[in-house]
């Protein structure tokens, strides 16, 4: 009787091979055949539906990074931050050679609070391994998700960072506005803009801002995408078009099996150029990426905006989704995206490496990239000029800024880095905006009375040492007293974000201690080094180029 079983199997196997659908591939029918003998004939029961989708997986491995599968659940949950809200830890991740990677946290979300940020590789989760363990992403959700006001402590992987750091966070509903802050700086004619993320009503919150930046007198404008790690293409193009004459290009799109595709300023029933007049500096870092790439690099394309700070994280690639019917999903990439002067953002990656990609960022803080200019070196074959003056831009891997900015850590300490690790700074400001709430608001009764007004005190700064101190973290004079202006400026800003419930309290707090802001400032303020860069470039680029040639 089993051999009858195993002859009529081969029989169907046969058949299977000879009736398959026609003008199918040897290799896809090698596949089915594969797959065929697998569920028939191993010696242990399998899990087709398992077996499908490793094999997909296993196939997207061997290309580039942003490729990926999801099963139907994790294609929900992980589309969830640009389109809803959620009870969370408020981040956005990949796993990666089982590895969590922090993509980015959403702002004023619970992650951020206490002080995690992208890059950050989450190695525990509630004492249980989930570093170097395979695990799908929605094992992993399941742990970070949860009720809010529950709590799950995680310990994470920084680059530069020795030893794990312990983060205790509280689950809460996940914000998940676009426009972060929108304020008008001290001097009365400069608007500033941060924005966290390309999302669905991102242009619309955008403009809404811009409007409402205008009638309060903005004659020229910053626009923050530093930490933004990108979203939605669609947002990126719509975003250009209030600041590019119509006709321009803004971005084009390029693949073996995708024809050229490209998106104009002035299209669609946009009619653009609203503020194609508006002085304008961008604001960006290592963390941005995708869209945030698109949008500064038409900027500086079209001699439109200055870029200012440290270079951006190199994502070109243009990824499809292509829906299966049980809700799952690829990602796949099709096409590579280009500046309008013609440049590739995308940073070099070896098929199926996707470990050396992920340590980039990595790498990038050991050769001192964040600290100092002349780590950089350009190849002169990657340079391209702007389409308006005729500047020398560079390509090869992310945006490079016109004004170079290093990261400024001279008040990080290890005694700040435990009091945000646990909380301790949140924890005190929430105590400290209970017991106080209705005396501050008497006293401040505006945003502005109170960052005019208000002072982090001795007896604050008392208190919350001691908060730290219940809390297992020593406290260490030396090292207190280097990160105590950060100490002071955070707690006043997190107090006023409570208070008046306004993301934007806090960043303009924060903001007044901002290196970026600080030479994107001092850039709009000097009409003339403004215009010379945007005429001529940054010569120290050039010196770099020399070197590196």
């Amino acid at each position: 009787m089993r051999k009858f079983q195993i002859i009529i199997a081969i029989i169907l196997f046969v058949g299977v091979q000879a009736n398959a659908q026609r003008g199918a591939s040897a290799n896809m029918q090698k596949l089915l055949n594969a797959e065929f003998a697998i569920n028939n004939f191993y010696v242990d029961d399998v899990d087709e539906d398992k077996l499908v989708e490793d094999a997909i997986k296993g196939m997207l491995e061997k290309l580039d990074p942003h490729s990926s599968y999801t099963d139907a659940k994790e294609t929900k949950e992980m589309e969830e931050p640009l389109q809803g809200e959620f009870s969370g830890i408020g981040i956005q991740f990949n796993m990666k050679q089982d590895t969590l990677y922090v993509i980015q946290t959403i702002a004023g979300g619970p992650s951020e609070r206490v002080g995690i940020i992208a890059g950050d590789r989450i190695v525990t989760v509630n004492d249980t391994l989930i570093a170097g363990v395979k695990m799908k992403n929605t094992d992993i959700m399941k742990r970070l998700r949860g009720k809010k006001g529950t709590k799950v402590t995680v310990q994470v992987k920084r680059a530069g960072v020795a030893e794990l750091i312990t983060f205790r966070i509280t689950r809460d509903k996940i914000p998940l506005y676009s426009v972060d802050a929108k304020y008008m700086l001290d001097d009365g004619v400069t608007g500033y803009l941060r924005i966290s993320r390309f999302g669905n009503k991102t242009y619309e919150e955008m403009m809404e801002a811009l409007s409402e930046l205008t009638r309060q007198g903005m004659q020229r404008l910053i626009i923050d995408l530093s930490d933004n790690g990108g979203g939605y293409l669609n947002a990126a193009i719509q975003m250009s078009n209030e600041f590019l004459d119509p006709g321009q290009l803004i971005v084009y799109t390029e693949g073996k099996n995708a024809p050229r595709s490209e998106a104009l300023a002035g299209r669609d029933g946009l009619p653009g150029g609203t503020y194609k007049d508006l002085p304008l500096v961008v604001i960006v870092n290592q963390f941005s990426a995708s869209a945030s790439e698109i949008f500064s690099g038409a900027l500086q394309d079209w001699d439109r905006a200055l870029i200012v700070g440290r270079r951006t994280f190199g994502k070109g690639l243009v990824q499809r989704p292509f829906h299966f019917d049980d809700g799952s999903m690829i990602r796949l990439t099709v096409a590579r995206y280009h500046t309008p002067s013609g440049r590739c953002i995308q940073k070099f990656y070896a098929k199926g490496d996707k470990k050396a990609y992920e340590e980039d960022l990595n790498d990038r803080y050991k050769h001192g990239e964040y600290y100092s200019l002349d780590s950089i070196v350009l190849n002169d074959s990657l340079r391209y000029k702007t389409l308006v003056n005729g500047r020398p831009i560079y390509g090869g891997g992310g945006i490079l800024p016109d004004v170079f900015v290093p990261v400024d850590t001279s008040e990080y300490s290890t005694y700040y880095r435990d009091m945000l690790a646990k909380g301790i700074i949140n924890q005190y400001v929430i105590s400290y905006v209970d017991h106080n709430r209705k005396s501050l608001l008497k006293t401040y009764p505006t945003l502005s009375s109170y960052i005019d007004g208000f002072q982090v005190d001795e007896t604050m700064m008392k208190e919350f040492i001691a908060t730290g101190e219940k809390d297992s973290v020593k406290y260490d004079e030396k090292m207190y007293r280097t990160s105590e202006p950060l100490f002071k400026d955070i707690i006043k800003g997190l107090i006023a974000r409570d208070i008046y419930a306004d993301q934007s309290a806090y960043n303009q707090v924060l903001n007044r201690r901002n290196p970026d802001l600080k030479a994107a400032l001092e850039l709009l303020n000097d009409d003339k080094r403004y215009q010379e860069l945007l005429t001529h470039g940054n010569p120290e680029f050039e010196r770099l180029v020399r070197r590196g040639s």
